[in-house]
């Protein structure tokens, strides 16, 4: 079984990136020309954009470009020095952040689990405050592998928008601020996961926290542009031959939980400023999805 990505994080400042599509150079306009080169030659789709693997359609505005699978883990892996990921789908780019500009840069990353269909009985239930404590405390406890690996600290500051799922749509979105151990600004980590009948379409925007209420305002525009296709809907569910997923929403936002096969998604940020790979403690995570859902119910 394929494990949906837990966090895809990329610092959106080209002046810091390592990157096989720009070579070294002298001067920083000889480089902004290389990062202008490699963002000519990619292929922008406006307009209705399929998103086949997912059974989705992007009803993109004048707002947003999108970029299909091939080209989005180019500027992920070639531009912006991630690890190469074959279940990036595409990516969606505001127009009014040009890839190109290392101040204004930020993207939406694509994927598509197909776990099953998610219940959202327990939308009303969650306790976001009791979950994001857990998350915070996993991530603290992780840290001395997570230095002893060489790589840097971690905090999990707090939620930048506390979770939200709106039934009607039945689509989820919440955003996390993130503290990286030599990194001078914060990074905000904004999600959404729209369901659909056999799984849902992660859609993950990474920025710096300075610009929470450009990407707050421009991802309630995505929430609105994305829709599955008939029959792939959510109310397309049919309980006597449809899959259901082995878990609920509150694991969509501590992290996507393989329940059945006993693992967890991989997880990974990549701080570029610091030019190396931060990869989250899996089994620290591990142990506060199992606290936070196996523990016995308050009184």
């Amino acid at each position: 079984m394929r494990l949906p990505i837990l966090f895809l994080a990329a610092a959106l400042t080209l002046a810091t990136t390592i990157s096989t599509a720009v070579e070294p150079t002298t001067t920083p306009e000889q480089r902004q020309q290389q990062v202008q080169k490699f963002v000519d030659a990619l292929h922008f789709q406006t307009g209705n954009v399929a998103v086949a693997k997912a059974g989705a359609t992007l009803k993109l505005t004048p707002e947003f470009r999108y970029l299909d699978a091939k080209d989005a883990q180019s500027v992920l892996e070639d531009l912006w020095g991630n690890p190469p990921d074959s279940d990036i789908l595409g990516m969606l780019v505001p127009t009014s952040a040009p890839l190109s500009d290392p101040d204004k840069s930020w993207a939406v990353v694509l994927t598509y689990s197909d776990d099953g269909h998610i219940t959202d009985a327990d939308a009303a239930k969650i306790n976001y405050d009791d979950m994001l404590k857990e998350m915070q405390q996993s991530t603290s406890e992780g840290n001395a592998e997570r230095v002893k690996q060489g790589y840097h600290a971690i905090q999990l500051v707090g939620w930048a928008q506390p979770p939200h799922y709106d039934a009607t749509s039945n689509k989820l979105y919440w955003a996390k601020e993130l503290s990286f151990d030599g990194a001078g600004a914060h990074t905000l980590n904004y999600d959404i996961r729209a369901l659909g009948r056999g799984g849902y379409l992660s859609m993950n925007a990474i920025a710096g926290m300075d610009q929470l209420p450009v990407v707050q305002r421009d991802m309630q525009k995505v929430l609105a542009l994305t829709e599955f296709d008939a029959g792939k809907k959510y109310t397309d569910f049919n309980a006597s031959t449809d899959k259901v997923a082995a878990y609920g929403l509150g694991a969509l936002v501590v992290g996507a939980v393989a329940a059945k096969a006993g693992l967890f998604a991989k997880l990974f940020v990549v701080l570029l400023a610091a030019k190396k790979a931060i990869f989250l403690g899996l089994a620290a995570f591990g142990a506060a999805i199992s606290r936070f859902f196996k523990r016995k119910p308050k009184p």
